[in-house]
C-alpha cells in the first residue's frame, strides 16, 4: 500500500486508518511522501567472522557412548594419536611492542590486528572507536570501492529511524485532521494547529518531511551512484595500528601464550627479536600503574629495571641494580584489575574497558558485534585480612580504609548512571593479601612465579538492580 499524501481524499483516508491501526505507517512500507525506500544491506555474518572466541585452536576429543563399543575405539586412537603427534594450538603468535607515551601496547601487522579482533575483540583501532576499520572509511572518502563500517551503518539506521518517527507523525496529523473534518470542526482549509492537542503541535510539517525525504533520496542516490561508478582500488597507506590494555595483553601472553611483547628500541631480525618474559611485564605494568603522587623516581627505576633484567638472564649472584627496583604492592591498581579482568575471561565472558560508561568493565556474553553489554564492573579494594588490621603503626589501616571506602553519593551517581544505559551494576570486591614481594632483592625472588601470585587474591561479586515500582510490581 502506498503512503498518504497531502492530497489524499476523506475516502481514501478512512480506508487507510482501518487498514492500519491508528492511521500509522508501517516501518517496512514506503514512505507517506511517495519516495521509495532504499534497501537496508546485507548484514555481514558475524557468527562466521568471530566463530573462534580465543585466539587458538581447540582439538576436541570424539564423543563417548558408554554402550557403543565403536565410541571408545575412537576414543583411544585420537588419544593416542595426539599423544603421538601432539596438534598445534597456536599456528600463529603474535608480536607486539609497549609504547611508554600510550602507556598501552601496540600491534602493527595488519594480519595480526584482525585475528586478534576476530577472535575474541581483544584491544581497539588507534583511530577507531573500536574495531580497527579506518582504512576502509579513508578508502571511501577518497571514491574507492569500499564496505560500509560499522559506524556508518549505525548512523544510516539512525537516519532510518529518525525518518520513520517523521512519516509517523504525519500519518498521525492527518488522520486527526480527516477525524475533526469529519466531525464538522474544522472546515476544508482551516488551521489545525488550533484545535489539536501539543502532542500533534511538536510534529513537523509535512512540508519538512517531504523536503527531509527528498535531501535524505538524493543523498542515498548519490552514495549509491559513487559506488557503482568508483575507481579502481586505491593504494592507501594503513596508518592504524591496535592497542592492547596491559590487562588484555598479559592475559594473552601468560595465559594463552598468543602475544609475545618484544623489544622495539633493538634493531634486528624478526627471529632475533628480544622477548620479555612474563615476570619481567608483570613488574614493567606495575610499575607504569602507579600513580603520578607516588614518590618514586619513574625514570630511574626504569633504567634500573631494564639493567636488572639484562643481567639477571645469565647472572648467578644478586646485582645492586637489583635492589634499586621497588617491591610490587599487593593493592597495585594493574594487579586489581588485572585479577578482576582474568576472573571474568577465564569464565567466557568478554571483558572491554568502560570507560565510556565511567565504570571499569564492562561484560558481554558474545562480544560487542552480537549484543550490548550485560554487566558494568566497578572494582573495589577490601582490606579485611588480618594483616592489615594488626599493623601497630595504624598507617596501614588508615590507607586501607581510604582506599576502600566509597559513600553513599558515588554509589547512586554510578547505579544512575547504568540503569539509564540499561546494563545492570555489579561491583566486585577483591580481597587484598598480605605483601608478598618481600623477596625482591634474591635473585630468585626478582623472578615471580606469576601463578602463586594470583592464587593469593580472591574475588567477590555483588550485583545490584534499581527497584522500580512501576517494573518490578511481583
Amino acid at each position: 500500500m502506498s503512503g498518504m499524501s497531502a492530497a489524499m481524499r476523506p475516502e481514501q483516508a478512512a480506508a487507510a486508518s482501518e487498514a492500519r491501526p491508528n492511521g500509522l505507517p508501517q516501518q517496512n512500507q514506503e514512505p507517506a511522501n511517495g519516495a521509495s525506500r532504499k534497501p537496508r544491506p546485507k548484514r555481514p555474518n558475524y557468527n562466521e567472522i568471530h566463530a573462534k572466541p580465543l585466539p587458538l585452536d581447540v582439538y576436541a576429543l570424539p564423543a563417548f557412548v558408554p554402550h557403543n563399543p565403536i565410541s571408545v575405539l575412537r576414543l583411544v586412537i585420537s588419544l593416542i594419536s595426539q599423544s603421538l603427534w601432539p596438534p598445534q594450538s597456536h599456528h600463529v603468535v603474535h608480536k607486539a611492542y609497549y609504547s611508554v607515551e600510550t602507556q598501552s601496547i601496540h600491534v602493527t601487522d595488519p594480519t595480526s590486528i584482525r585475528a586478534l579482533w576476530e577472535q575474541g575483540f581483544w584491544g581497539k583501532g588507534s583511530l577507531s572507536r573500536s574495531e580497527p576499520q579506518w582504512l576502509v572509511a579513508e578508502k571511501r572518502r577518497r571514491g574507492a570501492q569500499a564496505s560500509k563500517t560499522s559506524t556508518e551503518v549505525t548512523q544510516s539506521r539512525r537516519e532510518e529511524r529518525r525518518q520513520f518517527k517523521l512519516e509517523r507523525a504525519k500519518a498521525q496529523r492527518e488522520a486527526i485532521e480527516q477525524q475533526l473534518r469529519q466531525e464538522g470542526k474544522i472546515v476544508s482549509d482551516a488551521n489545525i494547529d488550533k484545535l489539536v492537542d501539543s502532542d500533534a503541535k511538536d510534529t513537523s510539517k509535512p512540508e519538512e518531511v517531504a523536503g527531509t525525504s527528498t535531501i535524505n533520496k538524493a543523498a542515498d542516490g548519490a552514495v549509491a551512484h559513487a559506488d557503482t561508478e568508483a575507481g579502481p582500488e586505491l593504494d592507501v597507506p594503513d596508518l592504524e595500528h591496535l592497542q592492547l590494555t596491559p590487562e588484555e595483553a598479559f592475559f594473552l601472553t601468560y595465559v594463552l601464550g598468543a602475544l609475545e611483547v618484544i623489544n622495539a628500541d633493538v634493531q634486528a631480525s624478526s627471529d632475533d627479536l628480544q622477548r620479555y618474559p612474563t615476570w619481567y611485564l608483570l613488574r614493567l605494568y606495575c610499575l607504569y600503574a602507579l600513580s603520578p603522587s607516588e614518590s618514586i623516581d619513574l625514570e630511574g627505576t626504569l633504567t634500573h629495571l631494564r639493567t636488572a633484567y639484562n643481567m639477571s638472564n645469565g647472572a648467578t649472584r644478586m646485582d645492586p641494580a637489583m635492589s634499586c627496583i621497588p617491591s610490587i604492592a599487593p593493592d597495585n591498581p594493574f594487579l586489581m584489575k588485572y585479577v578482576v579482568f582474568h576472573h571474568f575471561r577465564s569464565l567466557g565472558w568478554v571483558v572491554r574497558p568502560g570507560v565510556k560508561f565511567a565504570v571499569d568493565y564492562l561484560l558481554y556474553i558474545r562480544g560487542p558485534a552480537f549484543t550490548h553489554a550485560e554487566f558494568a564492573i566497578m572494582i573495589i579494594p577490601s582490606y579485611s585480612a588480618p594483616y592489615w588490621n594488626e599493623q601497630a603503626d595504624g598507617q596501614s589501616q588508615v590507607r586501607a580504609v581510604e582506599k576502600e571506602r566509597r559513600d553513599w553519593w558515588w554509589f547512586h551517581r554510578v547505579n544512575r548512571v547504568q540503569t539509564q544505559v540499561m546494563k545492570t551494576l555489579m561491583l566486585v570486591y577483591v580481597e587484598v593479601p598480605e605483601p608478598w614481594d618481600t623477596s625482591c632483592v634474591e635473585l630468585d625472588g626478582f623472578r615471580l612465579d606469576i601463578g602463586s601470585v594470583l592464587k593469593k587474591y580472591t574475588v567477590r561479586e555483588f550485583v545490584f538492580k534499581r527497584w522500580s515500582p512501576s517494573r518490578n510490581r511481583d
